[in-house]
């Protein structure tokens, strides 16, 4: 079965709320790529890739899907010219803070935050500590992130505590997944990825352990609640048996 969906439905397909996802993450893929084709300088690109996280969401929570986790800026990311990632945080900063004032999310920042500019990281926590007392969906803002990074900073965390070499492996599992970005959260049932990559590159690396896997050609610029139906239906499809 090819893995990326060549066709949208002419009508949008219902999802069971028996099988919803309650953790869904998605790699924003495609946006420099979609640009070529529209001419457009990069503030712009991103704008209109920015443009469609707070729609997405929306569309997220129309479908009951409470944790959605969005991979907006890799760490690796950063190493790319300065007058392209500079004007792109500049984005994302003000895409989060429309969105905390216009919706009842919880908006919350994870990711090496202290690779970024001071005055980016402090509006980021800004963000984060306006929207922390927020009841609705639950979206995490991956920026600057790396999924071995994360679980390494918990590793650090762990070996501060000193645990004994024959801890229980069950154990120390547990105390790790407690330190990760993510902790307090489910992990990840479903995983898109827009624009046609078919890799994970290292997202939620941990958290992503038994996920389904979603691949659509669309770019996210392009994306559409019909592609979100789409990948929630094939969800809603698949037997997952844990090994069983």
């Amino acid at each position: 079965m090819n893995p990326v969906d060549p066709t949208l439905p002419a009508v949008p397909v219902p999802v069971a709320a028996a099988k919803v996802p309650q953790h869904l993450g998605v790699i924003l893929d495609g946006n420099r790529r979609w640009a070529q084709d529209q001419q457009l300088p990069p503030q712009e690109i991103y704008r209109a890739g920015a443009a469609k996280v707070p729609k997405f969401l929306s569309w997220c929570e129309q479908a009951s899907v409470p944790v959605v986790s969005l991979w907006a800026l890799s760490r690796d990311n950063l190493q790319r010219d300065p007058q392209e990632v500079l004007p792109l945080l500049d984005v994302i900063v003000e895409t989060l803070q429309d969105m905390s004032a216009q919706h009842p999310w919880r908006l919350r920042i994870i990711g090496r935050l202290e690779m970024l500019p001071d005055t980016v990281a402090s509006r980021l926590h800004e963000v984060q500590e306006a929207t922390s007392g927020a009841l609705g969906l639950v979206a995490n803002i991956a920026i600057a992130y790396d999924g071995r990074a994360d679980i390494a900073t918990a590793a650090r965390q762990l070996l501060a505590l000193g645990l004994p070499a024959h801890c229980d492996i069950d154990v120390l599992e547990r105390l790790l997944a407690e330190r990760l970005s993510t902790a307090g959260l489910p992990d990840l049932d479903l995983l898109i990825r827009t624009s046609g990559e078919l890799r994970t590159s290292g997202f939620l690396l941990w958290q992503t352990a038994q996920a389904e896997l979603y691949f659509t050609a669309t770019p996210w610029p392009e994306i559409q609640e019909s592609n979100l139906l789409q990948a929630l239906a094939a969800y809603r499809e698949r037997h997952r048996r844990y090994g069983k």
